[in-house]
C-alpha cells in the first residue's frame, strides 16, 4: 500500500545514487535560519551519523546519506527543530529571496518578509509541474527570479523634483544603463533604458530625485539548467499583498492547466499565456496595478 501522506513520499526525501542511502531536504524559506536552529541541525546530522551537510543552490540545508529506516525519526527530530523536511518534487519548493532592505543598499522591497508570506500560504502544494519562486529586491537580480517558474523583482521608478535639478550629473554617473543625461543643465532620463533600479535615487546629492514608490514585476515560465529561459513579464503590482495575491493566481493557474512531465517554460504557448496574462490583471484591482509616470523633464 503507497503510504501518500508518510515521510517517505515526501518531495525533500530523495534517494541518493547509492539506494541504500537517501538525503533529506530541510525547509526554510529565504535561506534564513536562526543559529539556534542551525546548531539543531548539525546535533541532528551528528545523531544519523550524517557526513556532513549541504547547502543548496535553493538556501535549504541537506543532510545525506542518511538511513531510509530512520526517516520518521529524523523527520520528527527536523520538525521538532523549525526546520521541517522541505520539497523537491513536482510542488511549490523552498521560496529563494535576497537579504532584501534589511542590509542590502541597493534593496527596493523586504523581499524576505514577502517570501516567509509566500512560503506559508503555498510552500509544499503537490502540482503537476515543478515551481519554483525567487525574489530579488532590486533590478540586480542575485537570486535570479527571471529564471525561475515564477519571478519577482522589486523595483523603483525616478521621479525628478520639478524645477530645482542643479545639473550636478551624480545620477548620471551612478547611472550603470547610461539611461540619465544632463541636457540644459538638468538631468533627463531614458525610459527605454531605466531598469528602474533606483540608484540614481539613492545617489542624488541633493534628494531631488525621488521614488514613485516600491514596486513588483512578477514574471513567469522562467527556467535554468541545460537550456535556460527568461520568463515572459506578467504584471507590475504596488504592494506585497498583491504580490502574494497575483502568486496565488498564477499558482492555481498552473495546478489546472499544466501537465505533468514538461517544464513549465516549455507549456507557456500551449497554456495560452497572453490570455492569462489578460485575466490576471482584469482579476487584480487597478488601485494595485502600478502605472509608471513619466520622470520631469521640465526645469
Amino acid at each position: 500500500m503507497r503510504r501518500e501522506n508518510a515521510v517517505h513520499m515526501r518531495g525533500g526525501v530523495i534517494t541518493e545514487r547509492d539506494p541504500e542511502y537517501c538525503t533529506i531536504r530541510t525547509r526554510i524559506p529565504a535561506g534564513v535560519i536562526s543559529t539556534g536552529m542551525l546548531r539543531g541541525i548539525a546535533d541532528i546530522a551528528d545523531t544519523y551519523q550524517a557526513p556532513y551537510v549541504h547547502l543548496t543552490t535553493r538556501q535549504t540545508i541537506e543532510i545525506p546519506r542518511i538511513d531510509p529506516n530512520r526517516l520518521d525519526e529524523i523527520s520528527q527530530s527536523l520538525g521538532q527543530n523549525g526546520t521541517p523536511v522541505g520539497s523537491e518534487r513536482d510542488e511549490v519548493v523552498n521560496v529563494i529571496a535576497c537579504p532584501g532592505i534589511e542590509r542590502c543598499i541597493f534593496a527596493n522591497i523586504d523581499s524576505i518578509s514577502l517570501a516567509r508570506e509566500i512560503d506559508r500560504r503555498l510552500f509544499g502544494k503537490e502540482m503537476p509541474v515543478k515551481v519554483r519562486i525567487s525574489i530579488s529586491a532590486c533590478p540586480n537580480a542575485c537570486t535570479s527570479p527571471m529564471l525561475n517558474e515564477i519571478g519577482i523583482t522589486g523595483r523603483i521608478q525616478p521621479i525628478r523634483t520639478p524645477g530645482t535639478c542643479t545639473g550636478c550629473g551624480t545620477c548620471v554617473e551612478y547611472c550603470k544603463e547610461e539611461a540619465i543625461s544632463i541636457k540644459k543643465g538638468v538631468s533627463v532620463l531614458d525610459p527605454a533604458k531605466c531598469v528602474q533600479c533606483g540608484t540614481c535615487v539613492r545617489s542624488c546629492p541633493f534628494n531631488l530625485l525621488k521614488s514613485s514608490g516600491e514596486h513588483y514585476l512578477v514574471s513567469i515560465g522562467g527556467r535554468r539548467g541545460r537550456h535556460p529561459r527568461i520568463g515572459k513579464e506578467l504584471i507590475v503590482v504596488n504592494s506585497p499583498e498583491a504580490v502574494v495575491d497575483v502568486v496565488e493566481k498564477v499558482v492555481q493557474w498552473v495546478y489546472r492547466r499544466a501537465w505533468s512531465g514538461r517544464l513549465l517554460s516549455e507549456q507557456l504557448d500551449e497554456l495560452q499565456f497572453e490570455k492569462f496574462r489578460e485575466d490576471i490583471r482584469s482579476q487584480i484591482p487597478a488601485s494595485s496595478v502600478f502605472d509608471a509616470v513619466e520622470m520631469d523633464q521640465s526645469r
